[in-house]
Parts: C-alpha cells; sequence; structure tokens
C-alpha cells in the first residue's frame, strides 16, 4: 500500500486547516488594538471581531458548488488565493470598512476550506486510515490556532502596527499552501461522479491502494449507477434525513460547547480571572499547545477506539469543567479557572474537535456529498459567529457565570445525542456507510 502519497496529499490539502486556524485565532491579539484604533463601540468590536466569521458562515454555505463543478482541488486553489489576499490586505488597510472587507474574504476561504478540504481526504482515504487522513485536517487547524498565539505573543511588543504584523505574517503559509496544492491529484470519485473519468480515476486510486483500486472503482461505480436511476438527488428529501441530521445536530453542539468564544476571547477571559495582559497572552497560548496535543492524540485513537467513543469521553469531561468555569463566575473565586480552561481544550480537542470533520465527510452519499459537508460546514460557522458576536454582549450583561452554565446544559444534551443517536462510522467504506444512512 502505497499511503506515504496519500499521506503527503492529505498533508498538503490540510495546510488549508492551518490557514483555517490561524486566521480564526490571529484576531484574539488584534482585537483591543483595532478597538483602540478606530474607537468601536462594542457592538462595532463584536461586528468586527465576527465578520471573518460571517464570511465563513457564507463560504460554507457556497463552498459545496465549485467543489461539485469546478473540482476538489481547483477550489482549494481559488482558497488559497483569497486567504493570501485576506492576510495582505487586512494588515495594510488604514479603514474600518476596507479591514471588514479583507477579514470577510478571509472568512469565504475558511468556509469553503472546511467543506473542500476534508471531503478531498475523505475521498482519497483507505476506509480503515480515514479517520486519522481526515484528523490531520483538524490537526492543522490546531496547529495553526498553536502558531497563530504564539506568533501573537512574540509580535505584541512591536509597537503601535503590532497587530498589523499578527494579521500579516499569514501570507507566507497562504503563498506556500498555494503553490502546493498544484502538485496534488484531483479526487478519484469527483472524477467518476461528475465528470466519467474513469481510467485517470482509476490510475488515482491505484496510486493509493492497488489491491483495493478495482474493487472501490466498482463500488464508485454502483453508486454511480444508482445515483442516476434516481431524479435528481436533493439533499433534504427524505432519503436522506438521517445524515443532514446527524450533520446538523453535531455542529450546533460543536458551537454550543463554547470552544469559538474561549478561543477568540481568550486574552479577555484570562484578564477577567485577574491575570495581567501579558500572563493572559501566555496562558492563551497555553490553551493553543493544549488543543495542538490533544488533537494529535485523538487523531492516533480515532481509527482505533472510534468516533463516538472519543465523543462520549468528551462530552463528560466539557460538563465536568465547564461547570467548574462557570462556579468560579458565581462564586468570584479565580484561583483555578486557566486550570479548568486548560482541561476543557483538552476534553474538546479529544472529542468534538477531532471528530467534526471526520464524521460529517463520512455520513453523506457521494452524489451529495459536497451539498451535506456545506451543510455541516455552514451550521457550523452559523453557529460560531453568532457565539462570537454575542459572547462579549451576553458576558458583559449576564455574567461568566450563568454563559459558562449554558455551555454546560448544552453539553449534557450532547453526551444525550452521542449515547442514543450517533452512528460509528470507524473503518467502514464512503459506499458501504452509504447503504446504512440512505433510505432506499
Amino acid at each position: 500500500m502505497k499511503n506515504s502519497k496519500v499521506l503527503v496529499w492529505s498533508i498538503v490539502v490540510a495546510l488549508g486547516g492551518f490557514l483555517f486556524g490561524f486566521d480564526t485565532a490571529v484576531i484574539s491579539g488584534a482585537e483591543k488594538a483595532i478597538q483602540i484604533l478606530w474607537k468601536l463601540t462594542a457592538v462595532e468590536h463584536g461586528f468586527t471581531v465576527s465578520i471573518a466569521l460571517i464570511g465563513t458562515v457564507i463560504g460554507a454555505m457556497l463552498g459545496g458548488i465549485p467543489a461539485d463543478r469546478l473540482g476538489r482541488k481547483q477550489t482549494l486553489f481559488w482558497i488559497a488565493i483569497l486567504y493570501l489576499i485576506s492576510s495582505l490586505g487586512s494588515a495594510l488597510v488604514n479603514d474600518w470598512y476596507l479591514f471588514l472587507i479583507f477579514r470577510f474574504m478571509g472568512g469565504l476561504g475558511v468556509g469553503a476550506s472546511s467543506v473542500a478540504a476534508p471531503m478531498y481526504i475523505s475521498e482519497i482515504s483507505p476506509a480503515k486510515s480515514r479517520g486519522k487522513m481526515v484528523g490531520l485536517f483538524q490537526f492543522n487547524v490546531v496547529f495553526g490556532i498553536l502558531i497563530a498565539y504564539f506568533s501573537n505573543y512574540f509580535m505584541q511588543d512591536l509597537g503601535e502596527n503590532a497587530w498589523r504584523w499578527m494579521l500579516g505574517i499569514q501570507a507566507v503559509p497562504s503563498l506556500v499552501f498555494l503553490l502546493a496544492i498544484l502538485y496534488v491529484p484531483e479526487s478519484p470519485r469527483w472524477l467518476v461522479m461528475k465528470k466519467g473519468k474513469y481510467d485517470e480515476a482509476r490510475e488515482i486510486l491505484e496510486l493509493i491502494d492497488p489491491e483495493t483500486s478495482e474493487e472501490t472503482l466498482s463500488d464508485i461505480l454502483t453508486s454511480t449507477e444508482d445515483a442516476q436511476g434516481h431524479p435528481k438527488a436533493r439533499l433534504f428529501s427524505a432519503k436522506y434525513k438521517s445524515p443532514v441530521g446527524l450533520a446538523v445536530m453535531f455542529a450546533i453542539f460543536n458551537q454550543v460547547s463554547g470552544i469559538n468564544a474561549i478561543i477568540y476571547y481568550s486574552p479577555r477571559i484570562f484578564e477577567m480571572t485577574g491575570l495581567g495582559t501579558k500572563s493572559a497572552f501566555l496562558s492563551s497560548a497555553g490553551i493553543g499547545f493544549v488543543n495542538f496535543a490533544f488533537t494529535l492524540l485523538a487523531i492516533n485513537f480515532i481509527d482505533r477506539f472510534g468516533r463516538r467513543t472519543l465523543m462520549l469521553i468528551g462530552s463528560v469531561g466539557l460538563i465536568i469543567t465547564l461547570s467548574l468555569v462557570a462556579r468560579a463566575f458565581f462564586i468570584q473565586d479565580f484561583t483555578g479557572v486557566p486550570i479548568f480552561l486548560f482541561v476543557y481544550i483538552a476534553f474538546f480537542a479529544f472529542s468534538q474537535g477531532a471528530v467534526i470533520w471526520v464524521f460529517i465527510s463520512e455520513i453523506f452519499p457521494n452524489e451529495v456529498r459536497a451539498n451535506g459537508q456545506a451543510l455541516g460546514s455552514f451550521t457550523h460557522w452559523f453557529m460560531a459567529a453568532v457565539v462570537a458576536f454575542s459572547f462579549p454582549i451576553i458576558a458583559e450583561f449576564l455574567g461568566g457565570g450563568i454563559t459558562f452554565s449554558f455551555f454546560a446544559v448544552m453539553m449534557v444534551l450532547q453526551l444525550i445525542f452521542v449515547w442514543r443517536v450517533m452512528p460509528e462510522t470507524k473503518g467502514t467504506s464512503l459506499e458501504r456507510l452509504e447503504k446504512t444512512m440512505v433510505i432506499h
């Protein structure tokens, strides 16, 4: 088995995840300087932080269209262009409205990459290692977050324009991604389903795994013939209600855990607990490191233990840690909050963080995978935008205790969802999963 090629292609495509994570977290170091520079109100400030997420929502909602029409590879190429323009533009502008436009463009790239990258990796990966391969995307997301936090920490003393350096440095990995994506092949499933290029698909499948290439191609062809025997596939039909419901619920729970509130506003949260500015930045970098370490751990267990087991463990841990943070705010004793947040991030990274993009990329049939992935990503980012916009406002008016209590209650509901509803998908081919997920 020539898994080394699949690994290299997956790493290249997962660079989109690195930029996704970097773009998501880098604003945490710049948001206070930007608020002061343009004298933003609380609402304007919340809008500035969440504008990239608004772009992400739209990018996720529409990302399935180019992924189906242009192909997974071409879509990833244009995503790299968006990242490059956004990083340079947002670092150089002197106008708040232009800043919003460039951050919005970066958000489009993040949203589209959360559709195209996991889908591409799931379509080129052998079933037995698919969790780990798709997990590379999330690994790179948290690696990007980690590097953004450390980059912000080391750049915070560069003067009044430090925030420009924080945002502009992203142009370097954006350019690397742009050039590297030219050297990966197209998805064989897209070549068969959308272009009918069977010989080209066979060549790529033989590079992936010569022992199973003919069997995999046969399964793809069978899936294609089944799809052609029915009217044009509509995602929102009774046939696909199971994967649609699973993707939407999974994405909602991912965000009502409070993860993006903590990632976006971590320096501010740590300052709320009494830490100084420098200590708050360093503690934020610590969150990034814990996120990185436990995501690495999770992708080594996801194909062995399965998706459900990781989610059950994580749900329990999130309930406990969020409850402890809420209690600290209620009693105004913040002694253990940094530790609670580190442990929270560990449980999130080991469960939701590692599983979400793997699970959503697996549960949809070939014929609607792009639109299904787009639906899951759209739901995820819509909720992320709501949380990022509302968190500083809700925390100011209701306090940290009630805010973190809400997140804890949502994780109780997630535990019930995983225990009673979520299926296991490890080690099964995409075409065979389709037979269990779809109502024929």
